[in-house]
């Protein structure tokens, strides 16, 4: 079954289909033919019962009624050995279906995959097959705002390659750019997108982002100011249960999740009684 990560990666493209060819051509170099509309075609490449090819997305670029190139979208989190010999079915099948140059682009959650997924596959004689591969390092950073509300996908993307970057202060910035250019977005956009940059950050990532917002940027939008407070609160949830576990030992799993779900005035109450408190009891109280 496909992971949160996987199908978060997809969604970005879903909503925005010509993002594919973007980063094929600003990012690979790759030149592809002009186009009037990018359309999410059928991701069924099955021309034969057995075996059945289904790959992640599929992006047709339309001009004049007529496709004029396709692009597979594949999003890869771990080596998979099986897709060395599907990739080349999946290119030849939708060439066949729809009668256009196809390209296939391999977006990799992390670098050692990146790598894999580049290799290019022997098939036989002359015969060979390389895929378009774009590893995180190779996603744009997106700090232009004006660049970011054109085209949010593409921030959101940036924020998820990068939110554990080591430079945390570049990447609070470019989740910053990113939760501005998604607050402007449908509600419905606006919260998932919003949740993919909070969850793609590290934590020190996450607190200069916090600390930044406090300064230079206030949120229009209720979603994103009730986001922020329960971001801090969830946060505060984690360090306290740290602390009980340090103190009394291992909590039971009822009282995580009471935890997680408290809110910050009996957060703070605990964290008050923390060191003076002779049981676990005493010192969770009452909310």
């Amino acid at each position: 079954m496909p992971s949160v990560l996987h199908e978060s990666h997809l969604f970005l493209f879903r909503n925005q289909p010509a993002l594919a060819a973007d980063l094929i051509r600003r990012v690979l170099g790759v030149a592809l033919p002009s186009f009037a509309e990018a359309r999410v075609g059928s991701a069924e490449l099955t021309q034969v019962q057995p075996p059945e090819y289904r790959a992640d997305l599929v992006v047709e670029l339309w001009s004049d009624e007529a496709a004029v190139h396709a692009i597979i979208v594949e999003v890869q989190l771990a080596e998979d050995k099986r897709k060395r010999y599907a990739w080349p079915a999946y290119v030849a099948n939708l060439y066949a279906r729809l009668k256009c140059p196809v390209s296939l682009l391999v977006f990799a959650a992390d670098e050692a995959t990146a790598r894999w997924a580049g290799c290019t596959l022997e098939i036989d004689g002359l015969n060979r097959f390389t895929p378009y591969v774009l590893g995180p390092s190779g996603v744009p950073e997106v700090t232009d705002e004006v660049e970011a509300c054109e085209n949010p996908e593409l921030a959101v993307l940036s924020a998820m390659a990068h939110g554990r970057d080591p430079n945390t202060q570049r990447a609070a910035e470019i989740a910053r750019v990113a939760q501005k250019a998604s607050d402007g977005l449908d509600s419905d956009r606006s919260k998932i997108y919003f949740d993919l940059i909070m969850n793609s950050l590290g934590e020190a990532a996450r607190l200069a982002l916090n600390q930044m917002d406090a300064r230079t940027y206030e949120y229009q939008s209720d979603f994103a100011r009730y986001h922020i407070a329960k971001g801090k609160a969830e946060g505060r949830a984690e360090i306290i249960i740290r602390m009980l576990i340090s103190r009394f030992g291992v909590l039971e799993d009822s009282t995580r999740v009471r935890l997680q779900g408290a809110s910050q005035a009996h957060l703070e109450g605990i964290a008050d009684r923390l060191l003076t408190a002779q049981s676990l009891r005493e010192t969770l109280g009452s909310e």
